[in-house]
């Protein structure tokens, strides 16, 4: 994609990724989630892991597969109020640019 991919979508993104799972998914399945949809490394996406579980999006536990500890992200009430949030931000954004694409102007 030849576009940015800031950290707001970055963190709309993977809020959206673990939502779909009522208990949760791990952080391989989240990267590869991602993966599918934007370009962007393993490396770059633990560290939004880690701030939305800083800021209380989501939280963690541990479960056991296949004989190793496998740790779940879990959405919280306030990562899906700031889920809801992007995705209504991101509505409004692309209506906007898809406005403008379209040949009208943003104002009009």
């Amino acid at each position: 994609m030849i576009f940015n991919t800031g950290a707001a979508l970055l963190d709309a993104v993977v809020l959206s990724v673990v939502s779909q799972e009522e208990m949760g998914t791990y952080g391989y399945k989240i990267t590869q989630d991602v993966q599918s949809v934007i370009d962007v490394s393993e490396s770059t996406l633990y560290p939004v892991l880690r701030r939305l579980l800083k800021d209380g999006c989501l939280e963690t536990y541990d479960k056991e597969y296949q004989g190793r500890n496998r740790r779940y992200y879990k959405m919280t009430s306030s990562g899906l109020v700031q889920l809801n949030m992007y995705k209504q931000e991101w509505y409004e954004y692309t209506l906007k640019i898809n406005k403008l694409f379209n040949g009208g102007s943003q104002n009009g």
